[in-house]
């Protein structure tokens, strides 16, 4: 369990955009999920995006008015690493092109843990212990430069997405023949209005008759006149500003205009099919790479799309729902939803796992993990369990709403442990767990149980966690009160005596 603060040096403002401190916001939803705290050093922010990083409760300190220098500076290091300090913060992540070599030496002369996060070898020489780089094009030659303890995670098994896609991770699209909802989103700020362009190339594609959802962030200095011509379009064009529900909004949707940052990684994850724009410098090796590979179409800089070309691009994709399949199958097998968990893997030395929803094709594992002869003796009903119950009992469960079942899986994608939840009628639920025969004894149930809970008590499925465990599992009851679990003592369960566990959600605070 993973118990002290993060600390995470980034900033934004209308001109560099809002995606390094949002994708900083990903890990930090994660790092809290493991029982963390994170904390957001600023030296330049939006009033919005405060805001955002507050409601998500993270710690926001600005930085800059104390020492009044420029970003990156020593005086920046100095002061960041004296926050680390004052918080008893191990570990720094650092994502800025201003903060480089020169940021990561002093941070690590000053007795820290660096994350390092990169998309380009902007940092030119490397001495954080962790470099993250996401990026399909991410290479092991950009770092060279390295220290020989700096470990590397490159590619987009570590797209780190923010807790609002966990729930879409293993969702499955369904590509129709018919366009009717297009999604326009062109970043956090978008200084130069290309959202507005885009609205004009709607007007040239004759889209007047799908439903157009436009996002812009809470820092966008356009919002008024981009509100006001989507009101002249008609009843079908709306503006949603700094909206919290851009996975639900993905998934309705069929078609999106996107610029080619981090939203990236959420299109592919949603398997939505997308022309890209890139709208800085930075993103347009990313928009190349991900039109090489079919999984998106790349429409070129900002500095040259045209209204014209938008109106064609967004004509092509619509007409043909294979070019849309296409696109979807592509995105989809790049991105699973898991980059944000993963980093926090390395973070710890503690053993981790990912959790997905089980599927069909799980039925056999699970029949045969349930019918091993220490689950079996760990359970209240002791009887082997035929085939038959087994299968018509899974597809059951599968269908019923108030049922989740999850597969554990360890960095390696094998499965390692399942954990189902249950509804009840009062609103919370009960819990059963198992780890896979060749993986126990390795405190991997402790860390399924924690994640597990900590994930459905924070979707706000259900109040409280329940587990009932036979006194004499001495293993399970570990693993439990590892968990933080709180022990309620023994009572009788259909005529078994066994202790009571529950897990509340956390309150957050005030």
């Amino acid at each position: 369990m993973i118990s002290g603060p993060l600390l995470f040096r980034a900033d934004a403002n209308v001109a560099m955009g809002t995606g390094h401190v949002m994708r900083c916001l990903a890990l930090a939803q994660a790092w809290q999920d493991s029982g963390g705290r994170a904390i957001f050093a600023m030296a330049e922010t939006t009033p919005a995006l405060t805001a955002r990083l507050q409601a998500e409760s993270c710690e926001v300190v600005p930085i800059r008015d104390t020492v009044g220098a420029r970003v990156g500076s020593a005086d920046d290091s100095a002061l960041t690493a004296a926050l680390a300090r004052e918080h008893e913060a191990e570990w720094v992540v650092v994502d800025g092109y201003q903060l480089g070599g020169d940021y990561q030496e002093a941070l690590k002369s000053a007795g820290l843990k660096v994350l390092f996060m990169d998309d380009y070898g902007h940092g030119e020489r490397y001495s954080s212990d962790v470099v993250v780089n996401a990026n399909v094009c991410a290479d092991e030659a950009l770092y060279g430069n390295r220290e020989p303890y700096t470990r590397l995670l490159l590619g987009p098994r570590y797209c780190m997405l923010r807790r609002e896609f966990n729930a879409w991770r293993r969702w499955q699209r369904e590509v129709t023949p018919v366009v009717h909802k297009v999604l326009v989103t062109m970043g956090g700020s978008d200084p130069e209005n290309v959202t507005g362009r885009v609205l004009e190339g709607l007007s040239l594609g004759g889209c007047g008759d799908m439903e157009t959802t436009v996002v812009v962030g809470g820092s966008n200095p356009h919002f008024e006149a981009l509100d006001q011509r989507a009101s002249s379009m008609g009843r079908k064009v709306t503006v949603q500003r700094d909206t919290a529900q851009m996975a639900r909004l993905m998934a309705d949707a069929d078609v999106a205009i996107s610029a080619a940052g981090s939203t990236c990684w959420e299109l592919c994850l949603l398997g939505l099919p997308a022309l890209l724009v890139d709208v800085a410098l930075n993103q347009a090796a990313l928009a190349r790479e991900l039109n090489r590979r079919g999984c998106a179409i790349h429409l070129g800089s900002s500095r040259d799309v045209s209204a014209e070309k938008i109106a064609e691009g967004l004509r092509r994709i619509i007409q043909s729902q294979d070019v849309r399949q296409s696109l979807s199958r592509a995105s989809r097998e790049l991105v699973d939803g898991d980059g944000a968990r993963r980093v926090v893997s390395s973070l710890s030395a503690r053993p981790s796992v990912f959790l997905r929803r089980a599927t069909a094709d799980d039925s056999q594992l699970l029949w045969e993990w349930a019918n091993d002869p220490a689950v079996r003796s760990a359970s209240f009903s002791t009887f082997p369990i035929p085939w038959e119950t087994h299968a018509a009992w899974f597809v059951e469960k599968l269908s019923q709403e108030k049922c989740l079942i999850l597969i554990a899986e360890d960095e390696e994608g094998s499965p390692v442990g399942q954990i189902r939840f249950d509804g009840r009628p009062d609103g919370d639920c009960e819990v059963d767990v198992s780890i896979a025969p060749a993986k126990r004894g390795k405190g991997l149930a402790a860390v399924l149980i924690r994640n597990g809970a900590q994930s459905v008590l924070n979707e706000r499925r259900w109040l409280q966690v329940h587990a009932f465990v036979k006194p004499e599992n001495y293993a399970s009851r570990r693993a439990f009160e590892s968990a933080e679990f709180r022990n309620l003592g023994e009572e009788d369960v259909n005529g078994h005596r066994a202790v009571h566990y529950v897990c509340a959600r956390k309150q957050s605070p005030v």
